[in-house]
């Protein structure tokens, strides 16, 4: 059983909410590590910023975050598939996990800076737990 034949509207939600985070990583992941973007002093804590003084600095971050933000839309792929795909209990654990990184990964992002986006992504993450975590949802992958 997946989520999609049982007509769980709530879990192809998260799946899909998941897919596009996915596919938007992977190309953000892309453009950064490639040089062809700055930083977005948006993304980081004030503090973080300072630390990044000279414009090689930012751009050997810049790199290297897009590195990591790549992976992450891998991840993010994974989760994706696995909430939709559900029917077993190491698809519901992956998909929980990620989930739970994901918050924790937003969490450490609005230390010292609060802006829309990621507080939008923390509060999709959160009904996703949430989605996840209620009973009726859990008995497609069990």
């Amino acid at each position: 059983m997946n989520a999609i034949h049982a007509g769980n509207i709530p879990l192809i939600l998260c799946g899909i909410f998941y897919a596009v985070l996915c596919i938007f990583s992977i190309v953000t992941g892309l453009i950064y590590s490639s040089g062809k973007r700055e930083l977005n002093p948006l993304e980081l804590s004030d503090s973080f910023m300072k630390k990044l003084d000279t414009a090689e600095k930012r751009n050997r971050f810049a790199r290297k975050m897009g590195f990591v933000t790549f992976a992450v839309g891998i991840v993010q792929g994974i989760t994706s598939w696995s909430v939709l795909k559900a029917g077993s209990p190491l698809n519901y654990w992956t998909a929980l996990g990620f989930t739970l990184f994901s918050i924790g990964s937003v969490s450490v992002k609005l230390k010292g800076k609060i802006n829309a986006f990621p507080l939008l992504k923390a509060a999709a993450y959160t009904a996703i737990l949430i989605v996840l975590l209620l009973g009726s949802t859990r008995a497609l992958f069990f």
